[in-house]
């Protein structure tokens, strides 16, 4: 007999990421390098991990090489597991059809037989796009208490930023009353955090329905929440009070890995206690010159300082040449930033090469806009790029 998973997991990995522009052109969102040595998904699978659910299915689409060659065989976050661990499920022809993921639902459909595979009792659904770090088994031992059909992480946010996200009135012991996405004049401050725990039989009938509704965009917010609300189901609102950030912005990414700077205990990345794992090369140790000032800022393996970094989070291969400054700014890895070179409020990319004398970015505020350098570009000597300007290779 085979045994049966208490619970599976289910990454939505497979969106465009268009509002990163530049930094997703050839890279699926959740492969975005964060934090000097992770990417975005290091931080659902980690929490899976910690939390006890071994078993994860990743469902990619766009622009999948870098992410799939990643996750590999989930050696780095203990899920090589011959029963379960971590799938990567791209899009499939069926017997009758194939189809592109056409939304987060029915890419949930699409893959119902492997979630049946281990016949759980609960689903878990995630976004790939999100930094935070979350214990989800007491998400489900909430949701096992309610007796709930579908339980939904919230988190409060200032009632002007409320119309940005799906948000929740609930009753007095948390049942869910109303949904709505994006409100414009919102009720409540409860916001969806795109982490749902269902009960399995409730999903997949669910699914089925939305499937079989000609009129369905597909969507976990637009219409699977409303239809079981509709419906009457058991609907819980789950209080998350930790660090929690949708980084599919390019202001919202440059936030979080400032974040890292600051005083953030809930958001440390060397908590013994709940580690976020990673896929770590070979690296040679740092390499600090004597002239070099570095202040309030995270310096991964394998750079070269020889000039200054102030306020910045700098990946692996980053050599900051003598007189060059960066200044509040991540730069991802593999750059090379010339003598005399000022790199201000900016991402850039991987394989960089950013000239003698050129000047990315402004010295005075995100108020103007985060500059962005894609994958690979390279600049002149003496090259200004603007604050808010995006540069890609192609």
């Amino acid at each position: 007999m085979v045994k049966k998973k208490e619970c599976v997991a289910m990454l939505l990995a497979g969106g465009q990421g268009s509002r990163l522009y530049a930094l997703t052109t050839k890279t699926a969102k959740p492969a975005v390098s964060f934090g000097g040595k992770y990417r975005i998904i290091d931080f659902p699978l980690s929490n899976c991990v910690n939390s006890g659910v071994d078993t994860v299915g990743v469902l990619t689409q766009y622009q999948p090489l870098v992410l799939n060659e990643y996750i590999g065989n989930g050696l780095p976050w203990d899920l090589d597991r011959t029963w379960g661990g971590v799938k990567i499920l791209p899009p499939y022809q069926g017997n009758t059809r194939s189809d592109w993921y056409r939304g987060t639902a029915n890419a949930i459909y699409q893959n119902l037989e492997f979630i049946n595979r281990y016949d759980p009792d609960y689903v878990l659904i995630l976004s790939g796009d999100h930094i935070y770090k979350m214990d989800y088994s007491k998400m489900l031992a909430y949701h096992k208490e309610t007796g709930a059909d579908c339980t939904i992480a919230v988190l409060d946010v200032p009632i002007e930023e409320a119309s940005r996200f799906g948000i929740m009135s609930v009753d007095a012991s948390n049942r869910i009353t109303k949904f709505e996405e994006k409100p414009k004049n919102p009720e409540s401050t409860k916001a969806s955090m795109g982490i749902y725990i269902f009960s399995k039989d409730k999903l997949e009938q669910q699914l089925i329905a939305d499937e079989n509704n000609p009129d369905s965009s597909n969507d976990f917010g637009k219409n699977i929440i409303p239809a079981m609300l509709a419906a009457g189901d058991k609907m819980y609102a789950y209080e998350f009070d930790g660090y929690w950030k949708d980084v599919g912005t390019i202001s919202s990414l440059w936030e979080a890995n400032m974040d890292l700077l600051g005083a953030r205990p809930e958001l440390a990345l060397n908590d013994e206690d709940w580690r976020i794992f990673a896929r770590h090369y070979a690296a040679s140790p740092q390499y600090v010159g004597e002239d070099a000032k570095i202040e309030n800022s995270i310096i991964t393996e394998g750079c070269e300082i020889e000039g200054t970094v102030i306020n910045s989070v700098l990946g692996s291969g980053v050599h900051v040449c003598r007189g060059a400054i960066v200044r509040d700014s991540v730069l991802m890895g593999d750059t090379v930033v010339s003598e005399g070179a000022t790199v201000n409020y900016s991402i850039v990319d991987t394989e960089c090469k950013i000239g003698a004398g050129a000047c990315i970015g402004a010295a005075k505020g995100i108020a103007s806009g985060i500059a962005v350098l894609g994958r690979g570009v390279k600049l002149e000597s003496g090259a200004r790029i603007a604050a808010g300007e995006m540069v890609s290779a192609e």
